[in-house]
C-alpha cells in the first residue's frame, strides 16, 4: 500500500472516496483528517483552539485543537477560510491559544474543565504537546484558591449563572499519589457546594484505582465518575510516564470494576494511533463491561517528526482511524452507549455514530 505523505496533496475527492469506503460522512473524515495534519497557516503556533465550519455543514460550529505551523500539511488557512488543497472547505470564525488556563466552559456552558494542579507542568508522556507549550498555569492548593477560580470563572459563564452545570471535568496534570488526588477532590467538591454547584465531578487520572480511595470519593466527593488515562494498551513503559505506566493493563478492568462497585461512574481515556488495530481490538474488549460511560477516544496528534515516529507504522493515518472507529463501534454496541459531541475535542465522532446521528445540521 502506498502511505500519503503530509508533503503529497491529499484532496478533497480522496477524503471523500476514503469516507464511503468505510461509509462514513464525509464531514466526519474531514475533521478527522484536520486533526491528523493540522492546519498550515500564517500563525506561529504549536496548538490553537479553532472554531470551524464546515461548507457542506455551516450550521453545525466545531472547535478543534490542531497545530496551526503545519507547513506541510495539506490543509491551509487563508484568512478566515480552509482550504484543502485549493478547495475551500470551511470557515473559521476564531483562533485562540490553547494555554493550559485555569478552567474553560463546554457544552454551551453546561460543563467546564478545570486544570487545578498545573497541566501545564506534566511533561512525563512522550506523545504530549504540553512540552511545546509557554503557558503557566496555576497550582491551586487549596480551598482559596478554587473559591477565587469559581468565582472568575461565573464572571466567563454565558449566562453568568454556575449552577447550570452538569459536569465538571479535572484534568489533572500533576498529581502523582492517590491520597493528593483525593484531598484535591474533597476540596473541590465542597468549593463546588459552596458555589451553588452540584454537577458531576469527572477525574481524569491513573492514580485513583484502590477500593478504599473509591469509596472515600464515593463518600464525599460523589457525584463522580473515574475515567482512567489508559491512553495505550501496547509501549506503555516507552509512551507514558511513570505514574501512568505503573497501573498495568491487566489492573485496569478491576480498577473500573472497583468504581462501579463504589457507586461511582466509570470510564477511560485513549489515544488512537499508537497500538496496532488488533491491539486497540482486543484492549478495549477487556473494559467494555466495566464502562458506564462511553470512553474519550481521541485521535492522535503528531507535532513533530519525534512524535510522528510513534504512530503505528505502515498505514494510512485517515484510513487507520475510520479503521478504528468501525471497530470500537463494533465493541461498544452491546453497551448502547453514544458518544457525545462536546466531550472530546479530536474524536473519531462528529455527525454520525454507526450510521446514527450525533447532531442536527
Amino acid at each position: 500500500m502506498h502511505l500519503k505523505t503530509q508533503t503529497e496533496a491529499l484532496s478533497l475527492h480522496e477524503v471523500a472516496r476514503t469516507a464511503r469506503r468505510f461509509n462514513v460522512p464525509v464531514e466526519d473524515a474531514l475533521l478527522i483528517a484536520v486533526n491528523l495534519y493540522g492546519i498550515a497557516s500564517p500563525h506561529n503556533r504549536h496548538r490553537a483552539r479553532v472554531t470551524l465550519r464546515l461548507h457542506r455543514a455551516p450550521s453545525v460550529p466545531w472547535t478543534v485543537i490542531v497545530p496551526l505551523n503545519a507547513h506541510r500539511s495539506p490543509f491551509r488557512l487563508v484568512e478566515d477560510q480552509l482550504l484543502l488543497g485549493r478547495e475551500p472547505i470551511g470557515e473559521v470564525s476564531r483562533v485562540d491559544a490553547d494555554e493550559a488556563v485555569g478552567g474553560y466552559f463546554r457544552d454551551a456552558g453546561r460543563a467546564a474543565t478545570l486544570n487545578p494542579n498545573a497541566r501545564s507542568r506534566c511533561v512525563g508522556c512522550a506523545f504530549c504537546p504540553n512540552t511545546l507549550e509557554a503557558s503557566a498555569d496555576p497550582r491551586m492548593a487549596g480551598e482559596e484558591d478554587l473559591d477565587e477560580l469559581l468565582t472568575a470563572m461565573k464572571q466567563q459563564h454565558p449566562r453568568g449563572n454556575l449552577g447550570e452545570l452538569r459536569e465538571v471535568t479535572v484534568s489533572t496534570g500533576c498529581f502523582e499519589r492517590e491520597d493528593a488526588a483525593v484531598a484535591h477532590l474533597v476540596r473541590l467538591r465542597r468549593a463546588l457546594t459552596a458555589h451553588g454547584v452540584g454537577a458531576r465531578i469527572g477525574f481524569l487520572t491513573s492514580v485513583v484505582t484502590s477500593g478504599a480511595a473509591l469509596e472515600q470519593v464515593a463518600q464525599r466527593v460523589g457525584p463522580f465518575v473515574l475515567r482512567l488515562t489508559v491512553e495505550c494498551f501496547t509501549r506503555r513503559d516507552l509512551l507514558l510516564k511513570e505514574s501512568k505506566a505503573r497501573l498495568h493493563v491487566d489492573e485496569i478492568p478491576a480498577a473500573l470494576a472497583r468504581a462501579r462497585g463504589a457507586g461511582l461512574g466509570a470510564s477511560f481515556t485513549y489515544i488512537v494511533g499508537l497500538d496496532p488495530l488488533e491491539a486497540l481490538r482486543a484492549g478495549v474488549q477487556t473494559l467494555v463491561e466495566q464502562v458506564s460511560e462511553f470512553p474519550n477516544f481521541q485521535v492522535y496528534q503528531a507535532h513533530n517528526s519525534i512524535m510522528e515516529g510513534l504512530r503505528v507504522a505502515d498505514v494510512d493515518p485517515l484510513e487507520f482511524c475510520l479503521a478504528a472507529r468501525r471497530q470500537i463501534e463494533s465493541i461498544m454496541a452491546p453497551t448502547q452507549l453514544r458518544p457525545a459531541a462536546w466531550e472530546c475535542y479530536r474524536p473519531l465522532w462528529y455527525f454520525s455514530y454507526a450510521g446514527e446521528p450525533l447532531v442536527k445540521t
